[in-house]
């Protein structure tokens, strides 16, 4: 017997389509096709890999349970029977799953484009659907996006997709470093009138983008816009699922579909649109980069609330503690070991004496021994780790022993079950396993893990003869970006999320791939530590010292330290902003306080040339430029710092006169109300060197008197 409508009646059997309509459909591609996660995705599919203690899937999920999807379809590629299995037991499966239905779909698919042209051939779609990649991490409310998509397709049929784009420069953290995508925009219709990639390895010369002449004589505003990471979140209509099966050559959801559909306008008639997002947080874990990007994005809360102390699996036990650092119940730990901030610790783990655990997660039932150091790494679960052996940036699987007396550069991944005996070096980017593509077990090869160890060096692409276009190489896969040695050319990557912008300046720009990581890693450690340590009041000594840490750690250079120190003070004068306090109280509070870590940065008090102070000026007017009330925090944040001494006269005039303070609008704007506390230092200046010279003359004619 069918359930009764609210109000006792039923609904007229003329809104049964509307209803069907109405409900909310997802696709989720769970397999991406790419070899990037190798050799950890020989043994498991890349969406069950854990992030911060969590598979992966669970975060795309809980995305959309939380955007009100009702209906999934879960396409599943490689290692589909595990995957299967692991639904199958988790909670989108149990009574009390958000989703009234979830279709798992075994797919035999070579890339994305034979998942939607199958997809299109089941008939399962009924309306309005999302599809999203199966490892999208986002707290986004979709229900802006998805009510401009349909008021859209309401007024025009031939709206067909939605893409949701973030915001976040052109050089962000979670982006690809080989290619990037070239949006070009017409703002008035948030439509998408071309789509193209750079490739900034290729010998081809300059990068160029091709545009229709016609999109530029008939469109009178567009935007041009490499600043967007592509989510991977689409708002989709049935029509989309028909132009995919039209076209079988089609592969790929960006390089070949929306290129395709937008150049062949004429032909279709169809349009894509743009749904560009600033505040809220998503990012693909599209390659091993991204991987670290978005744990630390995660563990420091960006990410709210998809972070550890949720506790998104059932029997997570997570909390949050002082300087985010997250553990479980059930967690050993000797009485001298240290652990530091942005750390997670899983349930049944220990770890020995004078072991030094920092920025590091840690999966559950994990031993770690004594003396062990271990720095920036991903250590998943049952993992064992010898005595006075260190681990540096690197990812250790399940299962992994490493001996006594060892270490782990920065870029090794050690893949499932691999042994590492004692006294073994693994050289940065190096990657060991016990697998092969084929699904048998790799011969040891006792020169890479010991004469008592277990595995071999994996070499992406040794099984066969496929090619990838992103990060094929070790050297530009992901976590070796610490590696020295590596030397792609690329430009300066920045930011923290959105809320940390591209401060970089022309002149700081690395020459190298790994340079630029660094430079990026350091900013978001610094940015994160400083930022923790002004809102839970740590004392100014012990801010200065942490950052001496980093900054050795990271070798980073005195202007990548006061663009850190900028950012993190003026994000927590914006929240004390926020939280009622007046701005010019907010930049006392925090720069009277922190005064030392400000002056230890400037190192030019006995020059002419204030360069670390013009630069010191210049990042705070920079950061303020997307920030409310940015011109009078400026104002507030320049007379301070001269009541303070830390920025002496002749500094603000340098400022002042630098073209990079005024070589956009925007700097001319931010800078505006300093501008008379700038001509105020000047004619104070003239009037004191007035008094001096009448005091001199005043002085000369009391020694002729004298005389």
């Amino acid at each position: 017997m069918g359930a009764k409508q609210k109000g006792g009646g039923s609904k007229p059997k003329a809104n049964t389509a509307d209803e069907v309509e109405d409900t909310l459909q997802a696709v989720v591609l769970a397999d991406t096709f790419e070899p990037r996660f190798e050799p950890f995705t020989l043994d498991k599919p890349r969406c069950l890999l854990p992030l911060a203690n969590t598979p992966i899937i669970e975060y795309t999920l809980e995305f959309l349970a939380n955007a009100g999807v009702e209906e999934v379809f879960l396409y599943a590629g490689a290692h589909s029977d595990l995957l299967e299995k692991y639904i199958n037991a988790s909670k989108w499966r149990a009574a009390s799953s958000p989703f009234k239905q979830f279709t798992f779909l075994k797919s035999t698919s070579a890339s994305v484009g034979d998942v939607m042209r199958d997809l299109d051939g089941k008939h399962l779609i009924t309306g309005d659907f999302i599809v999203v990649s199966g490892d999208v991490i986002s707290n986004m409310p979709i229900e802006g996006a998805l009510t401009k998509h349909r008021a859209r397709r309401e007024k025009d049929k031939n709206a067909i997709m939605t893409m949701v784009l973030r915001e976040a420069g052109r050089n962000h953290r979670t982006k690809s470093s080989s290619v990037s995508p070239v949006f070009v925009i017409d703002p008035t219709k948030d439509r998408c009138l071309h789509y193209e990639e750079i490739d900034h390895h290729s010998d081809e010369g300059p990068a160029r983008v091709n545009i229709d002449t016609e999109i530029l004589l008939t469109t009178p505003e567009l935007d041009i816009r490499q600043d967007l990471i592509d989510c991977s979140i689409d708002i989709c209509t049935p029509d989309v699922l028909s132009l995919w099966s039209d076209s079988f050559d089609y592969q790929s959801p960006r390089k070949h579909y929306l290129f395709g559909v937008l150049k062949d306008y004429e032909l279709n008639g169809k349009t894509i649109h743009t749904h560009i997002i600033k505040e809220d947080y998503a990012a693909r874990v599209r390659n091993l980069k991204a991987y670290d990007a978005v744990s630390k994005d995660i563990i420091s809360r960006w990410t709210y609330p998809l972070c550890p102390d949720t506790n998104l699996l059932p029997g997570h036990t997570y909390a949050l503690r002082k300087s985010n650092l997250y553990q479980e119940q059930g967690v050993t730990l000797a009485r001298s070991c240290v652990i530091g901030r942005r750390t997670v610790i899983g349930k049944g783990t220990s770890i020995g004496d004078k072991t030094t655990v920092r920025d590091t997660v840690l999966g559950r039932n994990c031993k770690i021994g004594r003396g062990v150091k271990l720095e920036g790494a991903y250590i998943w679960d049952g993992v064992t780790i010898g005595d006075n052996t260190s681990v540096t940036g690197a990812i250790i699987a399940d299962g992994v022993v490493i001996g006594k007396n060892c270490s782990v550069a920065a870029g090794a991944l050690l893949s499932y079950a691999v042994k590492i005996a004692d006294g073994i070096a693994v050289e940065a980017g190096k990657r060991i396993t016990k697998s092969r593509r084929d699904g048998s077990e790799a011969i040891t090869d006792a020169k890479v893990v010991g004469a008592d160890g277990e595995g071999r060096e994996f070499i992406q692409g040794e099984d066969d003869d496929e090619d990838d276009d992103d990060d094929i190489s070790v050297a530009s896969s992901g976590l070796v970006y610490r590696n020295p040695e590596a030397s792609l050319s690329s430009a300066s990557i920045s930011t923290l999320s959105s809320e940390m912008s591209d401060g970089s300046w022309p002149h700081s720009a690395r020459s190298s791939f790994s340079d630029a990581e660094e430079q990026d890693n350091f900013h978001h450690d610094a940015s994160v530590s400083i930022f923790d340590s002004l809102r839970d009041g740590v004392t100014a000594d012990v801010v200065q010292l942490e950052l001496v840490s980093l900054r050795m750690t990271a070798n980073a250079s005195d202007n990548q330290v006061r663009r850190a120190i900028v950012s993190s003070f003026m994000k927590y004068i914006t929240q004390l902003m926020e939280g009622g306090k007046n701005a010019g109280v907010a930049v006392h509070d925090v720069f009277s306080t922190y005064r030392e870590v400000v002056d230890r940065t400037l190192f030019d008090r006995n020059k002419d040339q204030k360069k670390d102070q013009v630069d010191f000026l210049l990042q705070l007017q920079m950061d303020l430029v997307h920030r409310s009330k940015g011109s009078n925090v400026l104002l507030f944040a320049a007379k301070e710092l001269y009541e303070l001494e830390l920025v002496d006269e002749e500094a603000y005039e340098q400022w002042w006169n630098d073209e990079r303070s005024s070589e956009s609008e925007e700097m001319r704007n931010v800078r505006a109300q300093a501008q008379q506390f700038v001509e105020w230092l000047a004619n104070a200046e003239e009037e004191s060197s007035e008094e001096d010279e009448e005091e001199d003359d005043d002085d000369d004619e009391e020694e002729s008197d004298d005389e």
